[in-house]
């Protein structure tokens, strides 16, 4: 998944931000509201994480939930608050939030909330496309499923996959995949992007020979026969 955690320099921000990167999900941290809405609203996410510590920063997270909750690629939005009445949960959910978790908080509930959410909305997406379905990406194994055929992958694999698989049949610059597959890095040599695709490729041809990962010249890479 491409998470979005929207929270101030906090001890507890990063303890997630590194949970959820040893997760091999990709991860992008913004620390205020409009460096958050900035953001998501030039680059996709699946779920965008508020965390809130303190009374102040929970009042605006009560401002800042509708308009997460607004952002045209519908993202799962996760409220993370240190401790709350039910009526302001209620404001919350209400607001947009599909989710409201209070301390003490758990990685593994919010890692298995994340990943339950987003099965139900690929779920709803799936009842309204006709065309046949993509091979899928199983988040608990780190594997690339098709039917009974899995193929493992590690961290860097998958995420670039991941990213990959967003625009089938589509070239995918070389600065996403970066961004996407090495986003707790602020430098990253090209040469990693290569190395990575070689490796990719050679587990797909022995597993998914079907699939193609074709090189865009001066752009990028494009993935092929994944549906």
């Amino acid at each position: 998944m491409r998470i979005l955690l929207v929270s101030p320099a906090i001890p507890e921000a990063g303890w997630l931000q590194k949970a959820f990167q040893e997760s091999a999900h990709s991860l992008q941290r913004a620390e205020d509201t409009r460096d958050a809405l900035f953001v998501a609203s030039h680059e996709p996410f699946d779920a965008v994480v508020v965390l809130a510590a303190d009374a102040a920063a929970q009042a605006a997270m009560h401002a800042a939930v509708p308009l997460f909750a607004s952002l045209p690629n519908s993202a799962i939005v996760v409220a993370m608050v240190r401790s709350i009445a039910t009526q302001d949960r209620i404001s919350l959910l209400r607001a947009g939030a599909d989710a409201c978790l209070s301390y003490p908080w758990s990685f593994m509930e919010i890692h298995e909330r994340l990943l339950a959410l987003y099965r139900s909305s690929l779920k709803a997406a799936n009842e309204t496309v006709t065309a046949p379905a993509l091979l899928t990406l199983d988040a608990a194994t780190r594997e690339l499923v098709d039917a009974n055929v899995r193929l493992p992958l590690t961290k860097r694999e998958y995420q670039l996959l991941e990213c990959l698989l967003r625009q089938p049949d589509m070239p995918v610059p070389r600065d996403r995949l970066i961004r996407y597959a090495w986003s707790e890095k602020e430098d990253v040599d090209p040469a990693s992007v290569n190395l990575v695709v070689s490796r990719l490729r050679r587990k797909l041809a022995q597993r998914f020979p079907h699939v193609q990962i074709g090189t865009v010249s001066r752009f990028g890479y494009r993935i092929s026969g994944a549906r």
